[in-house]
């Protein structure tokens, strides 16, 4: 049976969300919200924060240049607390400015509340991994420097859980080599790595190896958008496939399912940023936001 196409980022969806988790705030023309490299330091108090932009202009500044800018509506700095990640660019008030702004706890409060926005933030978020993938492509650049290392998205018991029955498929067997999915095929299916490895492969070139925990073609279910990368059996393995209407299920009503895959979106996004900012390729990089 058709499903309808998981919903597209609508600001006032997002406003609903944050301000389930926090209150609007007047941010002064010139104010930094966060700096480029900046990390959260829990133990001094320094939390990452990400940001709603109810009005007002944001300018985002890497290596002393201004490189986009976010606009009312938009949301800025999500990496950050949702990946724990260092920030990928700066961010200023162009103008006089009024945020929402979330923590890594108030964003996970505001999640249990409407768990619903994870899927509108994972649209945000592959969109982003999209321009990133075709950047690279232009520049030639997908080639990693080492092969990326082992990657898991849930731990033993997540995985326990998974396989007791929140999937509505049986796990599936695919022996050394063989080919799992295909980039540019439609999705209609994610897989979580039960046993074994899988590279995932873009252009031919590896970008990440995923072992037991780990997850693929998560990235199709959202928007019904072709595959952006192949997915081939490392080794001998065992993977569980779960269907559009029970990811978006899980997602909707499992907090920790959702967290846990944007985190994961969150780190793929940085690792493949990373490459395109690199100072020997041109261009801006796509993640600058967080």
């Amino acid at each position: 049976m058709a499903t309808a196409p998981i919903q597209l980022y609508d600001p006032r969806v997002a406003l609903q969300f944050f301000k389930a988790g926090g209150k609007p705030a007047a941010v002064a023309q010139g104010s930094k919200f966060f700096g480029e490299g900046e990390k959260a330091q829990p133990l001094l108090l320094r939390r990452a924060m990400m940001y709603l932009l109810l009005d007002g202009e944001v300018d985002l500044v890497a290596r002393g240049k201004v490189i986009g800018a976010v606009r009312k509506g938009e949301i800025f700095g999500e990496l950050a607390p949702i990946g724990n990640l260092p920030r990928s660019a700066a961010a200023v008030a162009k103008t006089p400015c009024r945020v929402i702004a979330l923590d890594d706890k108030r964003f996970r409060a505001a999640l249990e509340r409407k768990p619903g926005f994870a899927l509108v933030l994972m649209g945000v978020m592959i969109r982003r991994l999209r321009e990133t993938i075709a950047r690279l492509r232009a520049a030639d650049a997908l080639r990693a420097d080492a092969a990326p290392k082992e990657s898991a998205v849930f731990d033993k018991d997540r995985l326990r859980d998974l396989a007791r029955g929140l999937s509505d498929e049986d796990e599936i067997h695919y022996n050394s080599g063989k080919p799992i999915v295909s980039e540019g095929q439609a999705g209609i299916r994610m897989y979580v790595v039960l046993e074994g490895r899988v590279a995932v492969m873009i252009g031919g070139e590896m970008v990440e190896r995923l072992g037991p925990g780990g997850v693929f073609g998560e990235l199709a279910l959202v928007g019904e958008s072709p595959r952006l990368a192949s997915v081939v059996a490392e080794t001998d393995c065992d993977v569980l496939p779960i269907r559009r209407l029970a990811f978006e299920m899980l997602v909707k009503t499992s907090p920790d399912f959702a967290a846990a895959l944007l985190r994961s979106l969150a780190g793929r996004l940085r690792s493949l940023s990373a490459r395109a900012s690199s100072p020997d390729r041109a261009g801006t990089p796509a993640a600058a936001r967080g």
